[in-house]
C-alpha cells in the first residue's frame, strides 16, 4: 500500500476541521497584533477547547445513537434545547457572548447526566419488570 494511501485512510474530515480551529485561532490572534508564540499558543487553546466540547457532543450522540437512540428522540434533544434556552436568557440578561456560551456549556452539561441518569433508571426498571414477567409461572 503506498504512503498517500496510508494517510488518507488514517486522516479523517475531523483532522481537517480540527486544523481549520487551529488556523482560524492562530490566525485571529496574529491578526489582533499578538505575538507568533502567542497566537499559536491560543490557537492551541482553541483546538483544545473546541475538541473538547465539540468532541464530548459528538462522541455522546454517536453512543446514543449506536445504544438504539435516534437523533430526533426527546431525552437527547433535551440538553440542546435547554443549553439553547440557556444561552438565550443568559446573554439576554448579560449582554456577554462568553457568559451566554458559558451557560449554555454548563447547562448542558448538567441536562447531558441528569438525562442520562433517568433514561437508566427508566431502561433499568423496564429490564427488571420484563425479567419478573419471564420468570413467573401461572
Amino acid at each position: 500500500m503506498a504512503l498517500h494511501d496510508r494517510v488518507r485512510d488514517r486522516l479523517r474530515p475531523w483532522h481537517a476541521l480540527m486544523l481549520v480551529v487551529f488556523l482560524a485561532g492562530t490566525a485571529l490572534q496574529l491578526a489582533g497584533g499578538a505575538e507568533p508564540f502567542v497566537a499559536v499558543l491560543s490557537g492551541l487553546f482553541g483546538l483544545v477547547v473546541f475538541q473538547f466540547t465539540v468532541g464530548n457532543v459528538w462522541a455522546s450522540a454517536v453512543e446514543y445513537r449506536n445504544a438504539g437512540g435516534a437523533w430526533s428522540d426527546a431525552p437527547f434533544l433535551a440538553p440542546f434545547a435547554l443549553a439553547g434556552i440557556a444561552a438565550a436568557a443568559a446573554y439576554v440578561l448579560t449582554r456577554s457572548l462568553a457568559g451566554a456560551a458559558s451557560a449554555a456549556f454548563w447547562v448542558f452539561v448538567l441536562a447531558l447526566a441528569a438525562t442520562a441518569v433517568v433514561v437508566n433508571l427508566a431502561v433499568g426498571y423496564r429490564e427488571s419488570d420484563a425479567a419478573d414477567a419471564s420468570q413467573r409461572v401461572e
